[in-house]
């Protein structure tokens, strides 16, 4: 019985960590989304669909986030549009804030 028990347990952290795991992707994809937008803006591109998903995909590079920084700051500097990584990492951080609380709302 306690093995059961032990079981039961185990499965229930297991599912909270997969729901929290997709939910933290969802933030990220979101924040990765909200980040596109704005460097699209600058950038002057209409085609944000299509660099929204650049974007995300820079994401899968490497873990952690300066894959998603690096490609920014490349486009930016391809474009001759003069910003320092200070400002994208607080944007990066910004619109991380607000897609969290967007999802807590949903």
């Amino acid at each position: 019985m306690s093995g059961s028990i032990f079981t039961d347990r185990e499965r229930a952290f297991e599912a909270a960590y997969v729901q929290q795991e997709a939910a933290r992707f969802r933030v990220i994809a979101r924040r990765n989304r909200m980040l596109a937008a704005w460097a699209a803006d600058l950038l002057g591109r209409e085609d944000l669909e299509f660099y929204a998903s650049e974007v995300i995909a820079a994401d899968f590079t490497h873990a952690g986030h300066d894959d998603v920084l690096k490609k920014l700051m490349r486009d930016f500097a391809e474009a001759g549009i003069e910003i320092d990584e200070e400002t994208v990492r607080m944007k990066m951080q910004a619109f991380l804030q607000a897609a969290s609380h967007q999802s807590e709302r949903i």
